[in-house]
């Protein structure tokens, strides 16, 4: 009996093992799929492997690019940065007709890699892609479907890679490299300006360039695997699948800049009727100091309350949580006539912003300038009118 049950065991697992065997004619391709302007998200592109097998029949893309919205508690750990992707494994002919409607290029490189090195990479991507493996934490920068066909390899194939970081001379940080992709979005530029913090304003290496699929194709290309001291290059062969330009997104018909221009020409035009007439305009103060004090808290609740990268922002400056305070006291009946230092203190405090902001370890969005000067103008008229007010004094133009 107990050598029927270790024969029906070895069966099992050599039918197993040798369902999981590629064979001569596998391939291992890394696929770099186009931007598209339709979701801020797909601006940067998408990067997959396939395992193609004809004797086997396997034809999968591995997709680490995976989110499902019905997950546990989706929008919260959205908002705290703890959003889970996943490993997904799908027919590769589904995800290329797919791109190729999304009008998304498709360029595949084919591997250079011996029977083995391939099934240790096919190995690698089954065991992570089985349920209890397949979730990570996703990081914009760090951890993503591009840094992972990196990973991937580099464990898989025992960190005999070297790569040619030839590509990364430019020196730019993550945020530059970033706005790279989002000339076509510039709203969701401004967001993510406004958003994530100096984290992502250090400078790259070879290695950080590839959160991005492009310089992950740029990286494989040149790159070699190194074994008992011979060298051989990582890619035999790249082909260009389908050439797109991607689809163009919905473009807001005013650019962040602009609007915050006619911003600044309104404030200045509302402080000067108030100097002229008289007329407080207190809606005004309202509307300004309570969105950015509402900004201001919201941005500290990034930075403390969640794992995005937002840690040490310095847009906290201007989006100043303390105006809510003084939102609160600003028309208090018998309130201190000391609040007139902050309003002087917030006013040369935007000035310093605008003229310091290149010192600053943060790149800082270019339209912003024209709003904070805004805020830096009602914030000079509120200090002296509180001043008229005690003196008793009235305008004179």
């Amino acid at each position: 009996m107990t050598r029927y049950i270790l024969a029906i065991c070895m069966v099992f697992l050599f039918s197993e093992s040798h369902s999981q065997r590629l064979s001569e004619k596998a391939e291992v391709t890394v696929l770099t799929i186009g931007p598209t302007q339709q979701e801020l998200y797909s601006a940067f592109g998408h990067s997959g492997f396939r395992v193609f097998d004809p004797v086997n029949g396997i034809n999968s893309f591995y997709n680490y690019g995976v989110f499902n919205f019905n997950q546990p508690n989706f929008y919260i750990n959205f908002t705290r940065g703890k959003l889970l992707y996943k490993l997904g494994v799908d027919d590769y002919d589904l995800y290329k007709q797919y791109y190729i409607r999304e009008n998304r290029s498709i360029t595949e490189q084919y591997l250079n890699l011996d029977q083995n090195q391939k099934q240790a990479v096919f190995d690698f991507l089954q065991e992570n892609s089985k349920p209890e493996n397949a979730d990570y934490y996703y990081n914009y920068a760090f951890d993503n479907c591009a840094t992972k066909i990196r990973d991937v390899l580099n464990e898989s194939l025992d960190h005999k890679i070297t790569y040619d970081f030839a590509y990364a001379k430019d020196g730019y940080t993550y945020r530059q490299l970033m706005d790279l992709y989002l000339e076509q979005q510039p709203w969701g530029d401004l967001g993510i300006d406004i958003c994530l913090g100096s984290q992502i304003d250090v400078k790259a290496d070879g290695n950080g360039y590839m959160f991005l699929p492009d310089y992950v194709l740029a990286a494989f290309d040149k790159a070699v695997i190194k074994e008992n001291g011979t060298s051989k290059p990582l890619v035999k062969k790249t082909e260009k699948l389908f050439k797109g330009n991607g689809k163009e997104g919905f473009s807001f018909p005013v650019s962040p800049f602009t609007l915050f221009v006619v911003v600044f020409f309104f404030i200045g035009l509302m402080t000067h009727r108030s100097i002229k007439y008289g007329v407080r305009n207190k809606w005004l103060d309202i509307l300004l100091y309570g969105i950015t004090g509402i900004l201001g808290v919201l941005l500290l609740l990034l930075w403390f309350g969640t794992d995005h990268l937002s840690a040490y922002n310095f847009n906290l400056i201007w989006a100043m949580p303390l105006n809510l305070v003084v939102l609160f006291f600003m028309f208090k009946e018998g309130k201190s006539p000391l609040w007139k230092f902050y309003y002087l203190g917030y006013g040369l405090l935007m000035l310093m912003f605008i003229v310091f902001r290149e010192l600053l370890p943060q790149q800082l969005h270019l339209a912003l300038v024209p709003f904070v000067l805004g805020l830096a103008i009602r914030s000079f008229y509120l200090y002296f009118d509180m001043r008229r007010k005690e003196r008793g004094d009235r305008y004179i133009l």
